[in-house]
């Protein structure tokens, strides 16, 4: 049941129709986005309640999270009734989701192909509005032992520092590298640079018998493949 008054305030609402008790009794698997996030933000404004704020935020996110979870905490201020520490809310929220996707995938037992890096990283990178590099050590197994940002730059490029890559690599006693990163245009087409960058890993990789397995370059939806492009 929906209530009639929808700038009342929640808790003038029917016990059932209360995000909290509707959790607290049917489970949080029954709840919407938009009564998730007014559980988050406890309260609206004083012409609409929680729910309803947490509705329009969704609406101009088109109603798609991962929409929601581009917006900085300025953006998210710009609702009324939506201050710093709501903002804060939104974006922890969303971010322990990316982690948790993260944790979920590298507790897999090896990389078995691309499609495993990307379903592994996209969450993580695939809608950022900034590029970053990151690389993933494995072992003998594929087994990935840690997965490390290397670095974070502007719209069009980052920077790679060849020695931290296998600095880490050693102190793991990695024997495979995955490289990643992410492309905010949207292109999965390698630049001249990734090609450049790549070829340089490779040949300082070889010096020390650690390979490089792939690189990636990952969109919000598609990925290119150095490896199954037959790049590497």
């Amino acid at each position: 049941m929906i209530p009639k008054k929808h700038s009342a305030a929640i808790k003038n609402w029917d016990v059932s129709d209360r995000p909290r008790e509707k959790m607290s009794s049917q489970g949080i698997s029954v709840l919407s986005n938009a009564e998730l996030i007014a559980i988050l933000i406890g309260s609206g404004n004083k012409k609409e309640s929680a729910l309803v704020l947490a509705k329009r935020i969704l609406s101009k996110c088109q109603h798609r999270l991962h929409d929601l979870a581009q917006l900085n905490m300025e953006q998210l201020q710009q609702f009324k009734g939506i201050g710093a520490a709501k903002a804060c809310s939104i974006i922890t929220a969303l971010e322990l989701g990316k982690r948790s996707v993260s944790e979920k995938g590298i507790k897999q037992e090896k990389i078995t192909c691309s499609r495993d890096v990307f379903d592994l990283m996209c969450p993580q990178i695939g809608t950022l509005k900034y590029e970053e590099f990151w690389v993933l050590y494995l072992n003998n197994s594929n087994k990935i032992l840690k997965k490390i940002q290397l670095s974070k730059g502007g719209l069009v490029g980052t920077v790679v520092d060849v020695r931290i890559v296998f600095k880490n690599a050693l102190e793991l006693f990695a024997t495979g590298v995955v490289l990643c990163h992410n492309h905010p245009s949207g292109s999965i087409d390698p630049s001249f640079q990734d090609k450049q960058i790549t070829q340089k890993l490779q040949r300082a990789g070889e010096t020390m018998d650690i390979k490089i397995l792939d690189h990636l370059i990952i969109t919000e939806k598609a990925y290119f493949s150095f490896a199954d492009a037959q790049l590497i």
